[in-house]
Parts: structure tokens; C-alpha cells; sequence
């Protein structure tokens, strides 16, 4: 029996080596290891790819029932806001429940859950047929929370020196489930009906959890006294918390409302808007690898990445209606250029964030232990799923009162919001760090507000000036930025 106790080892002996020593080189990757990669690749491939089945044919199914698009709306919905609560709960405790035993308990519960959700058919239309996808959907998410917070958290504890680099390798998976979830589910219900996709896909979880159990290693660790709470008051914490609710709020609104612009702005077929979107994970998964070990190989490009890659991710979504203060028609080519520089950028955005994450609470003086991965995997999970639930539902509703390019204007000034926010506190930290004797900032944030104010004034001053429609939310920030 394999028991695993603290491989950070590594990392503790290269801080500790003499200067004048010349450091061990790396060694290979042992079987155990490479087992554990692709047993939690697998969890990541099958949480996305459950995640997307539903979309090509369940609404579908649903209104056969008697269920209306709000309602679905909001079966989709629960499973970002039960792995939300979940998440931080199971994250806290993951040392007493044990990392082992959570993953694989997780990944039972969701078979059995994604087998159960494929007998929906059978049951009664109406208010028994919806609370079954309610509870079935919500235990479900629970199981994958288990699953997840588990894995993000045996891989930080056994590639502690290739954190970035191992999870941009695993995102490779994630987005082939997201790639392949809406195609392959769409083929099978159309080959063989409703039942068939969920069966396979829950047959597939079920055969993976003896496997998960003879592979993966038992990882001791005591229980920490640190608070959960504390790491929230941090605000480096808290903004790339946010930093990561914008990545999947993105991801979210485009997967509720791009289909639809597509079809009705450039009268697409829905094959081929399953086209366009793989131009949106493809960049993504293939640059996530190399992002990961750059930001691994030079630590302090993880603040660059994540600053430019929100800033580019903004300027995506800002042109990919196009913004209707540009002036610019809408293109074909113009979309399918903005969601291949969205889907780089966001990668070069969600890469860095968890480590970083786990650097800071370090700094913050927690202790580098299995507790700590674990709020660290909890915290992380909880604000992905929050932008997951966000996206789709306000995204959708903007679309619906106003338009699509309005909805991603909106986007756009998330990211641009994060990435200012995460500058600022970026730059007050370096210069209060390079002047130390005196503990005062040589550039006071003040100046950095006022600077990024006049930056916000003249960009509404660009909006009130162009020749375009406004919504009427804007008409007091227009009237504003005329008298500035």
C-alpha cells in the first residue's frame, strides 16, 4: 500500500541548499506519479465533459415535460451554486475526511447520479419530473466538488515544484471534455435516444473509481488551527479570487448566448457554431502546457501573464459583437479571430491564478501542509462555480433586454476591472516592499486611482461622443462624462 507523507521535500531542500552547492537535478517521474496524472486527468475529462452533454438536447427533453426555459435555466444553474457552497465546506475539511476517500467517493456518487439522470425520462411530467433534476443535478455537483477540491489538492502536494506546469497539462483535458461533451452527447441521443449518453458516460465514472482507489496514494497530514476565513483577508487573495470568478463568468456567458448570436447573425447551422466554438478551447488547451511551465520556470511571470491575458481577454470580448461604440459591423472572421485570442488569454489568465493563490496564503503564515491545499482547492472551486452560475444567467439577461454585444461590452469591463484592480494592489505591494526603512509606498495608490478614474472618464467620454445607440443605463455615466 502506497502511502504518500510529504513530497514537498524536493522543494524545502532547493530553498535550503548553500549557494556555493550545486543542486540535485531533476528526476523522472516514478510510475506512481505518472499514474496519478492520468487518474486525475481522467477526473477533469469527465467533469467537464458532464458539465456539456446537457446542452444539445436536454432543453429539448425539458420542454417535452412541461418545463419552462426559466426553470431550465435554473436546473442548470444549481449545479454552479451547490458546487459553490459545497467546495469551501469540503476543502476545510479535507484532512479529516481524507483526499484518497473524498476523490473517490466523489466520483461514485456522480456515476450513480449521471446514470440516475438518464432514467429521467420515465418519470412523470411536471413538478415531480423538475424536482428530481433539481436534486439529482445538486447531489451530483456535490460529488464533483468532492472530486475536484481533492484533486487540485494531491496534485499540488505531489508536483509541489510544477504546480503550473501539471495543471496546464491536465486543462488539456478539461477542454477536451468541453469540446467533446456537446458533440458526442448530441450523437448518441440522436443514434440511440435520451438514456444512451448518460448511461456510457456514468459506466465510465463507476469503472473509475477502482481504478482511483488502486492508484492513487494516501496522503497523511495533521489538521490545521488556520481559519478558512483568514485567507479572505488577504486582498491579493480576494482579487484573484475575483480574477478567477471573471475567467469562468466568460466561459459561462459564452456558452448561453454565442450559439444563438451566431445562428441568427450570420445564419450558421448548429454544426457549424460547434465549429466556432472549438476555436474557443482549442487555443486554450494548447497553451496551457506552455504557460504552465513558464509560469513554473519563472515565478515572477505569473503576475505578467495574468495581467496581460486579462487585458487581452477584455479587448476579446469588447470587439467580439463588436462593442456598438466602435462602429464596426459584425464579421464572421472578426468572432472566430476574438474567441481564439479569448481562449488564449484566458488560459494565460487561469493558468498562474492557483498558484499564486497558494503562494500568498503561504506568505500569510500557513503552514505548507495538506490543510492548506485543501482551503486553498475549496476557495478556488467556489469562486470558479460562482462565475460559472453568473455568466450564463446575467449574461443571458442582458442579451435579452438589450443585445449580445452590449452583454459582452459588460464582460469585457469584468476583466478590465480585475486587471486594474489586481495592478494597483500589484504595485503597492513592490514599492511598499522597496521602501521598507520608511513603510510608506513611493507611489501612493491614490495616484494610481485617480489615474485609472481619468482613464474610465475618457473611455465613457469615447462612448457619449460616438454616433451609435446607447442603453438607457448609460445615459447618467454619458451625461457624466460630458461634463468632465
Amino acid at each position: 500500500r502506497f502511502r504518500y507523507k510529504d513530497l514537498s521535500g524536493e522543494r524545502l531542500r532547493r530553498k535550503n541548499d548553500a549557494p556555493g552547492e550545486t543542486p540535485e537535478p531533476p528526476q523522472r517521474m516514478t510510475k506512481r506519479q505518472i499514474l496519478t496524472l492520468i487518474s486525475i486527468a481522467s477526473v477533469n475529462f469527465s467533469s467537464m465533459i458532464c458539465y456539456s452533454i446537457l446542452g444539445p438536447f436536454f432543453p429539448n427533453e425539458a420542454v417535452k415535460k412541461g418545463v419552462s426555459q426559466t426553470v431550465i435555466g435554473l436546473i442548470f444553474g444549481c449545479y454552479a451554486i451547490c458546487y459553490l457552497i459545497s467546495a469551501p465546506i469540503l476543502g476545510n475539511y479535507i484532512v479529516q475526511i481524507g483526499t484518497k476517500f473524498m476523490l473517490v467517493m466523489g466520483l461514485f456518487v456522480s456515476s450513480v447520479c449521471t446514470i440516475l439522470f438518464g432514467l429521467l425520462n420515465r418519470v412523470p411530467a411536471g413538478a415531480t419530473f423538475i424536482s428530481l433534476c433539481f436534486i439529482v443535478r445538486s447531489v451530483d455537483a456535490v460529488g464533483f466538488a468532492a472530486a475536484m477540491t481533492s484533486s487540485f489538492t494531491i496534485v499540488v502536494k505531489i508536483f509541489p515544484n510544477n504546480v503550473a506546469t501539471v495543471m496546464g497539462s491536465l486543462e488539456i483535458f478539461a477542454g477536451l471534455g468541453l469540446i467533446m461533451g456537446p458533440p458526442v452527447g448530441g450523437w448518441f441521443y440522436q443514434s440511440f435516444g435520451y438514456e444512451v449518453p448518460f448511461m456510457l458516460l456514468g459506466c465510465f465514472l463507476l469503472v473509475m473509481v477502482p481504478f482511483n482507489i488502486y492508484v492513487l496514494p494516501v496522503i497523511e497530514a495533521e489538521p490545521s488551527k488556520d481559519s478558512f476565513l483568514k485567507l479572505l483577508m488577504k486582498t491579493k487573495i480576494v482579487l484573484l479570487c475575483y480574477v478567477t470568478f471573471t475567467l469562468s463568468a466568460g466561459l459561462g456567458f459564452l456558452d448561453a448566448t454565442l450559439s444563438l448570436f451566431a445562428i441568427d447573425t450570420f445564419g450558421l447551422s448548429p454544426g457549424y457554431v460547434g465549429l466556432i466554438m472549438v476555436g474557443l478551447s482549442l487555443p486554450y488547451c494548447l497553451a496551457s502546457p506552455l504557460l504552465g511551465y513558464f509560469a513554473d520556470k519563472y515565478p515572477v511571470t505569473r503576475s505578467w501573464f495574468m495581467v496581460i491575458g486579462g487585458t487581452a481577454t477584455g479587448i476579446g470580448f469588447w470587439f467580439l459583437g463588436p462593442a456598438p461604440f466602435f462602429n464596426i459591423s459584425s464579421h464572421l472572421w472578426l468572432l472566430v479571430l476574438m474567441l481564439a485570442i479569448i481562449g488564449f488569454s484566458l488560459g494565460m489568465t487561469a493558468i498562474p491564478t492557483f498558484p499564486e493563490i497558494i503562494t500568498c496564503a503561504y506568505d500569510l503564515g500557513y503552514e505548507e501542509g495538506l490543510s492548506t491545499l485543501g482551503m486553498v482547492s475549496g476557495l478556488f472551486g467556489a469562486f470558479w462555480s460562482l462565475g460559472m452560475f453568473y455568466g450564463p444567467t446575467v449574461g443571458a439577461l442582458i442579451t435579452q433586454n438589450l443585445n449580445f454585444q452590449w452583454a459582452a461590452v459588460v464582460q469585457g469591463s469584468l476583466a478590465f476591472l480585475g486587471v486594474s484592480s489586481y495592478t494597483q494592489i500589484t504595485l503597492f505591494m513592490l514599492f511598499y516592499s522597496n521602501n521598507e526603512q520608511s513603510k510608506t509606498p513611493r507611489w501612493p495608490t491614490s495616484k494610481i486611482s485617480i489615474f485609472m478614474a481619468v482613464a474610465i472618464a475618457f473611455a465613457f467620454r469615447l462612448i457619449c461622443t460616438a454616433e451609435t445607440p446607447r442603453p438607457p443605463a448609460l445615459c447618467v455615466l454619458t451625461q457624466s462624462s460630458r461634463t468632465f
